[in-house]
């Protein structure tokens, strides 16, 4: 009953942010907060700064743990592989599921995962693109299962959390056309598309994508283990492609600014004893984009 509450009031929050008057005075403040915070923006290096350019042109730009060469990228990729046998093919009790995740307890006793979604560099690429103190969502580890069931996540949708949201991906195993790779519509197709379809939130199905875009737009994002793909989610149609050869194992890194849209939306995806945990094993910078919701950023 309290679950059916929570979904019917945030029902009701969507409605009342999609008022015009509202909507324009929301997206007016977002602005106003991000040129107030230009100047606190951390540099990046060139490379850097090329990925965060790209996202904001195109809306994804794919790289590599080995380009990125951060150091705890190795320890992370390794204990991610070792978890992929752990990681059932179904849930007991459940019918017509499509993905697996991690438990909380697996992703505490494998932390360099999360761990690795507050490096400081990810942290400063996305706060880059944000323009505004980033905030971290958590770490997701995905099992896709392959099968014909095609819902939620594997529909064309548009992430709504944010004004802005960015998702890192990290393949774990090599991914192309047939094991569900990340798929996106690029910005500014994406853009021509919202205003055809009439689209505030949701998910659309792919027949109804295909009688205002031929699928000759979709963009595919195949690679190696290894592959990381930066995604603007909050700005670009995108969906996970139905595997069909095998099952797709990748992990999912999610951030937004403090000041989010919907911040009813944005819970936190562990227990706030392992946050804390977490939170003693880092930077104060780190903490403050772990413990966002205790250190919110006001204008």
């Amino acid at each position: 009953m309290a679950n059916l509450v929570k979904q019917i009031n945030q029902k009701i929050l969507k409605r009342i942010y999609r008022i015009p008057p509202l909507k324009k005075q929301a997206e007016s403040d977002y602005e106003e907060a991000v040129k107030g915070y230009i100047e606190h923006l951390p540099k990046l290096a060139p490379e850097d700064l090329n990925l965060v350019e790209t996202v904001r042109r195109e809306g994804v730009v794919i790289t590599s743990l080995d380009n990125l060469s951060i150091p705890s990228s190795k320890k992370m990729f390794e204990v991610s592989q070792n978890l992929i046998p752990q990681i059932p093919r179904n849930i007991p009790g459940k019918k017509n599921e499509y993905v697996v995740h991690a438990s909380s307890q697996q992703m505490m006793e494998n932390s360099e995962i999360l761990l690795w979604g507050l490096e400081q560099r990810i942290l400063n690429i996305s706060e880059n693109y944000l323009g505004l103190p980033v905030a971290f969502h958590g770490a997701y580890f995905r099992r896709d299962i392959a099968n014909r069931i095609e819902k939620k996540s594997r529909l064309w949708h548009i992430d709504i959390e944010d004004l802005k949201v960015l998702k890192v991906i990290i393949y774990l195993q090599d991914v192309n056309e047939d094991n569900g790779p990340f798929e996106y519509i690029p910005l500014s197709l994406s853009h021509q598309v919202a205003k055809k379809l009439r689209y505030r939130n949701g998910y659309v199905q792919n027949q109804r994508m295909q009688r205002v875009l031929a699928d000759s737009h979709y963009q595919s994002c195949t690679g190696k283990a290894g592959t990381v793909i930066i995604a603007a989610t909050g700005s670009v149609f995108h969906r996970g492609k139905i595997p069909i050869a095998s099952d797709r194992f990748a992990l999912f890194f999610d951030y937004t600014s403090r000041l989010p849209k919907y911040s009813f939306l944005n819970q936190y995806s562990m227990t706030k004893e392992n946050l804390l945990l977490l939170a003693s094993r880092v930077s104060e910078s780190q903490r403050q984009s772990l413990l966002w919701q205790e250190h919110a950023f006001y204008t």
